[in-house]
């Protein structure tokens, strides 16, 4: 298993196992494939990781940059993550993010926020809720950060209209 950037002929691949991963799922509006598409035609998918056995793409994440407070700056917004559904809870997609987050760190980044469960992100990666840096809409709690350096800032987070994807 190896995991290495993007290359620019991996777009279809992505775009299909993206699909494949969360179609069906409930919380899901099937937008995540368009997307990934949008970040990467907006030039804001700062990094774009997959996961490579024998040629064929097995996961995917992306890491964008966010704004806070309508400022931007050096936090990234993690999302989406795709896994081949039949390669799904077996550590694929944590390799990934842990790949990923070491990644930002060594650019610089002071930081990285997610909105997903508080549990996986949580326990596995140390993301924590702080109520005085939020996502319009989250549920309580779904909307974490992670600081790399320097203190943790204040406000309103958005992403890239690629996220209003329809």
């Amino acid at each position: 298993m190896q995991i290495r950037p993007e290359r620019p002929g991996d777009a279809m691949a992505i775009r299909s196992l993206t699909d494949a991963a969360f179609e069906g799922v409930p919380f899901s509006d099937q937008t995540e494939g368009k997307v990934v598409d949008a970040l990467r035609s907006n030039g804001m998918l700062t990094l774009s990781l997959v996961a490579e056995q024998d040629g064929d793409i097995l996961g995917h994440v992306a890491f964008s940059p966010v704004m806070i407070n309508d400022e931007p700056g050096d936090w990234y917004g993690l999302g989406p993550i795709s896994v081949r559904p039949d390669r799904q809870r077996k550590g694929l997609g944590q390799m990934l993010i842990r790949h990923g987050l070491r990644r930002l760190r060594v650019m610089g980044a002071a930081g990285c926020v997610v909105f997903g469960s508080p549990d996986y992100y949580g326990r596995l990666f140390a993301f924590e809720h702080d109520p005085g840096l939020y996502y319009p809409g989250a549920p309580e709690g779904y909307f974490m950060r992670l600081v790399f350096r320097g203190p943790a800032p204040k406000g309103v987070v958005s992403y890239d209209v690629a996220f209003n994807a329809a």
